[in-house]
């Protein structure tokens, strides 16, 4: 630790040592308060990695969803307005990805595999044509009409991470601290709108929760080009957006997709190919108005959660929970009320619930999956969510609603919400715990507190430096490109005031300063142990 910095704790170490025995010799304190004892305590305080936010949209890109991504990109400003609102200022990633995994009916879509997707719609036009039964050309309504011409190639500018200390061209938007990696004049807006598009020549067998389970993976290996898009601290978030059930499949097992294999799960098993309702027929059990994900081997049986991994024809929903939930407990690590969200744009209801039921005008939607269509809207039908439902209820935080109607023809509400979500885990900084009035002869709370910011240097070390306080107005001092404001009392956010914690920080960055992701902020507070008198709102 610098020098300087030593010296400031030695200082409050030093104080806690003093204070109390000049307490006691006064015969009458000038505050009705008598500290019992005064200590330092050091607390980590993530100020800046509690405003981190990577986001991964799933984004299914088969034949049926040219209309859906055309308006997810039309709405997108209603998602980044929220992240960059004053009050949220998130430091956020965004990454995209598709539903294709591939599967034997896929041969020419070049699945990507949780790979992200960085590249202009614009430069990819052969991507909204589909050769079907029905040839399609979504180019325009999908792409064209939201990308600007002027974007036709993007390639974002080189930046460096934690893990990673080599600039390099990212496969993700970022946005930290106000600077982005795009190019000068691409808003991040506008970013999404030509690079969101994926197209319709996908495989129509969507694979979202593989995929999503993959992009993970794939930013924990250091030699993959998405290596270090989720980090340690950062919230995380992770959107579905697919009109088709899931069909996340063990390639073990692919012989339930061949015309030689066992066609049990074909809608039609004379037909000369399967429909994707293979994919519900191999998973999904209803029972009267609801359905559930089962396990289910090659000949129908279910099988025992011990083998699901092995003999299930689709991967356990619990391959996926699972590997969400150990994101979160190591986020829980570093900050105890953080939580990783799931959201689905999907086929449900305009209030998010789900409806499972037959369907009298649509026969061959009843023939093929024996149900009826989830939602449906001018632009086709969607199946009613299972197994990634199953996802959404596992990570619902408390009321907030995490599932939406891909049949609506606007998404702003949906985005707004999910973004809003999001916002409620950027949380203030509040000191965790009741910090001391080190002169009680003066109004207000006077707070002794050092604050140190680490950064890291790539190598596991971090470099740390001290960061002084603003100016009386607020501005930087000249010389630093980092200061910190002391909110106290009525300046307080909600949140810290409703948790009883007296003081509160506001960190002020240079415009255009480049701040390295995973850098920190310690606190070194001098703490009271009189909380009781101190903040007697604190638990």
């Amino acid at each position: 630790m610098p020098a300087s910095i030593s010296s400031r704790l030695a200082l409050l170490l030093g104080a806690s040592l003093v204070l109390p025995s000049l307490a006691a010799c006064l015969d009458h304190p000038l505050k009705d308060v008598e500290y019992d004892s005064i200590g330092i305590k050091p607390t980590n305080l993530p100020l800046a990695i509690n405003k981190d936010v990577d986001i991964l949209f799933v984004i299914d890109n088969s034949g049926s969803m040219g209309e859906e991504q055309a308006t997810l990109a039309a709405n997108f400003a209603s998602f980044i307005n929220v992240l960059e609102d004053p009050e949220v200022e998130a430091n956020y990633r965004i990454g995209v990805t598709t539903t294709d995994n591939g599967n034997p009916w896929c041969g020419g879509t070049g699945p990507e595999a949780g790979a992200l997707q960085l590249s202009s719609c614009r430069s990819r036009p052969q991507e909204f044509l589909f050769q079907g039964a029905t040839e399609l050309d979504k180019t325009q309504e999908a792409c064209l009409d939201v990308c600007p011409e002027e974007w036709a190639d993007i390639e974002t500018i080189p930046t460096s991470i934690g893990a990673d200390d080599a600039p390099r061209s990212r496969n993700w938007i970022e946005n930290i601290e106000g600077a982005t990696n795009l190019p000068e004049g691409l808003s991040t807006v506008q970013a999404f709108q030509c690079i969101g598009p994926q197209g319709i020549s996908g495989c129509g067998f969507e694979s979202p929760l593989e995929s999503m389970y993959k992009a993970i993976k794939r930013s924990e290996t250091d030699d993959d080009p998405d290596y270090g898009f989720i980090r340690d601290g950062a919230i995380l978030s992770v959107v579905h957006v697919t009109d088709e059930a899931d069909c996340s499949y063990n390639t073990a097992q692919e012989s339930i997709f061949l015309p030689e294999g066992n066609r049990l799960f074909w809608s039609d098993q004379d037909a000369a190919s399967p429909t994707s309702a293979v994919c519900w027929n191999a998973g999904v059990a209803c029972d009267g108005d609801d359905c559930r994900p089962v396990d289910l081997d090659v000949d129908g049986n279910e099988v025992d959660e011990e083998d699901a991994d092995e003999l299930a024809v689709l991967r356990p929903v619990d391959r996926y929970v699972d590997i969400l939930q150990r994101l979160e407990d190591e986020k829980k690590s570093i900050n105890s009320e953080q939580e990783v969200l799931v959201a689905l744009i999907g086929g449900v209801n305009g209030d998010g619930s789900v409806t499972y039921q037959d369907s009298i005008s649509d026969a061959q939607f009843q023939a093929d999956f024996g149900i009826g269509p989830g939602c449906q809207s001018e632009a086709g039908r969607a199946v009613p969510p299972v197994r990634l439902r199953e996802l959404a209820d596992a990570f619902a935080v408390g009321d907030d609603p995490n599932m939406f109607s891909i049949c609506n023809s606007d998404y702003s509400d949906a985005l707004g919400a999910i973004a809003k979500a999001i916002a409620q885990q950027v949380q203030p900084s509040c000191v965790p715990g009741c910090v001391a009035d080190t002169d009680p002869t003066a109004d207000g709370l006077d707070p002794q507190c050092v604050l140190v910011q680490e950064v890291p240097r790539g190598n596991g070390s971090f470099e740390e430096t001290e960061v002084i306080e603003c100016e009386a107005d607020g501005s930087i001092p000249d010389g630093e490109d980092v200061c910190y404001v002391a909110l106290m009392e009525d300046e307080r956010s909600e949140e810290c005031v409703a948790h009883g914690f007296n003081l509160e920080f506001r960190l002020e960055r240079r415009e255009g300063v480049y701040v390295a992701p995973g850098t920190g902020i310690t606190a070194s507070c001098q703490l009271s142990q009189n909380k009781a008198i101190e903040c007697p709102d604190l638990p």
